[in-house]
């Protein structure tokens, strides 16, 4: 994991600041609280879920994890004036991580069942939660969204993300023509692994997590160690070199002009470079 077990193991001492945790009868209720930036990943949020789930991957009493989002929007993916160096203030006292946060690869090594409840709005890079919880249940009436593309970027990991669930032709479609995605079409591609009715949400996911806490979790830990080395070497440098090459399309004139017209409100004015 990102933290070391002897930081991670006092979590009760942290303070976050867009990330709630609690933990209850096993579970590791982790809630993305930053409605106001649309749960956008900025460092700081990404420190903190890397931090909670390093914590839940060492404390052997947490027996699967549960992602929340606050808002109608459950991640609208990377924060955008994060990357341009603006830094927003918080009160996080979470530890500046020892290492690069591949956010392709952290869910892997939790090697915990994690539960997506998926409420609100995904886009972009909020797929990479998705991709790496190990059930999705989401609401009906969400918009799955992959935008990238009409901003001048490309969503390089979420892709890798996704080719490792559905079929590779489908990912590509959907990441070159970056439409909205029917919940009922994610499901059929393996994306979404329940969908619920937003009234009966709560009572379908508790009887899902009673059905994982039935089970031996000291087997499902082990077992899914073991899924995560499989491919651990492959899927560590393919993340590297995936999150470069959005830094290098970052920099190009489309990107520029795709996220100053987002912004104005136009359509771009795209020009090749």
């Amino acid at each position: 994991m990102i933290y070391e077990k002897e930081i991670a193991e006092k979590l009760h001492e942290q303070t976050f600041a867009f990330v709630d945790v609690q933990i209850k009868d096993h579970v590791l209720y982790v809630k993305l609280n930053r409605a106001h930036k649309k749960n956008a990943l900025n460092p700081t949020i990404v420190n903190e879920l890397a931090y909670a789930l390093s914590h839940a991957h060492f404390n052997n009493e947490i027996w699967l994890v549960e992602l929340q989002a606050e808002g109608d929007v459950f991640c609208a993916g990377a924060d955008l004036k994060a990357f341009m160096g603006i830094v927003e203030e918080h009160n996080s006292t979470i530890p500046d991580p020892p290492q690069e946060i591949l956010m392709g690869e952290l869910f892997k090594k939790l090697h915990k069942p994690c539960i997506a409840k998926v409420s609100g709005h995904v886009f972009a890079g909020g797929f990479l939660l998705l991709a790496g919880c190990t059930y999705v249940v989401a609401a009906p009436d969400i918009r799955l969204g992959l935008p990238e593309v009409k901003r001048g970027i490309f969503p390089y990991q979420v892709m890798a993300c996704l080719m490792e669930i559905m079929p590779a032709r489908k990912v590509i479609d959907w990441c070159i023509r970056g439409y909205d995605l029917p919940v009922a079409d994610a499901l059929e591609l393996g994306l979404v692994t329940h969908i619920f009715e937003r009234n009966e949400m709560d009572t379908k996911l508790n009887e899902l997590k009673e059905q994982l806490m039935a089970n031996s979790p000291t087997a499902i830990r082990m077992g899914l160690q073991a899924y995560d080395h499989l491919g651990e070497k492959k899927n560590t440098e393919d993340h590297q070199y995936l999150k470069g090459m959005l830094m290098q399309t970052l920099q190009t004139k489309d990107a520029q002009e795709g996220i100053q017209a987002f912004r104005e409100k136009r359509t771009p004015v795209w020009t090749g470079e």
